[in-house]
């Protein structure tokens, strides 16, 4: 009689055990955490939250006028330069969002000091400045001008007149006119260097007539504030002339930041070398007495 052939029924119980257990896991997913990390979901299938537009137009009217006032008003006056497409023409964008934005924007940024006659060498003899190639409406909103006096005092150009064309009579909303002064030729360091039959006061003249053009064409003009290089002196003939048609006209007189000229006497400015001279106890009188000294 053959032998059957028997299994150990330790080896049988661990056969069948392992059996089972490999059955199972191929059909229940496994309830322990996985030590692999897993990938973050595909940005494809992440629910897109619609993104909503800023109404720009909700905000009060005065926190509107501030931003135009932030974007497009420029550190100096607005004037007839080559770096204007790089300095001006971004800032202009703002006119091209819609009617509402340009109406509200076009105010505010010709509001900011409009130069009256350029001084880049480009467009110093152009016979239309930048007032003047301004459309009506633009010059309409027009609120201050500057008048710089001093380049070409030599031979003042054709072109710096206040005849009609230029457009004064439009800046129904001038009110401030600001004049600097770059230098006073009737002073006596000038001589010979006036032009053909220019005496001392030939330049002096031809900026008072400028002067006295504007305030003729511009009733709206209340203030006309004077400023000036500091070696131009309060009493220069130049500044003094200007100061008479002014008060003459009844306009309201200020002195620029500058020279510092609302002080008392000939003090140095807020700003420039004259408050650095002063700084160092050169400035004023304790210059002269250092002078007196080495000579």
């Amino acid at each position: 009689m053959a032998r059957r052939n028997r299994k150990h029924p330790s080896v049988v119980s661990s056969t069948t055990t392992s059996v089972v257990s490999s059955a199972v896991s191929s059909r229940m997913p496994s309830a322990a955490p996985s030590v692999v990390p897993s990938r973050a979901p595909s940005p494809s299938r992440t629910p897109t939250v619609p993104i909503q537009p800023f109404r720009f137009f909700d905000l009060p009217s005065e926190l509107r006028i501030r931003i135009y006032e932030v974007l497009l008003w420029l550190p100096k006056p607005l004037d007839l330069d080559p770096i204007n497409y790089r300095l001006v023409h971004p800032r202009l964008a703002v006119f091209l969002a819609n009617k509402r934005m340009h109406d509200e924007a076009y105010p505010v940024f010709y509001s900011q000091p409009i130069r009256l006659f350029p001084t880049h060498g480009r467009f110093f003899h152009t016979k239309q400045p930048l007032l003047a190639r301004l459309p009506l409406r633009y010059r309409n909103v027009v609120a201050a001008l500057e008048l710089r006096l001093g380049p070409g005092w030599s031979n003042p150009p054709r072109c710096q007149h206040t005849r009609p064309p230029i457009g004064l009579l439009d800046c129904t909303s001038l009110r401030t006119l600001k004049i600097f002064v770059e230098i006073d030729p009737s002073d006596t360091v000038f001589a010979g260097f006036r032009g053909k039959n220019a005496t001392e006061e030939t330049y002096k003249w031809f900026c008072v007539d400028l002067l006295h053009g504007i305030l003729e064409q511009v009733p709206s003009l209340e203030t006309v504030e004077i400023d000036a290089y500091p070696a131009v002196k309060k009493e220069a003939q130049l500044v003094m002339a200007l100061r008479r048609k002014i008060e003459e006209n009844g306009k309201r007189l200020v002195w620029g930041p500058l020279r510092g000229w609302e002080k008392e006497g000939d003090e140095p400015g807020l700003i420039g070398l004259e408050q650095a001279l002063a700084g160092m106890g050169l400035g004023g009188s304790s210059l002269s007495r250092v002078v007196e000294v080495a000579a």
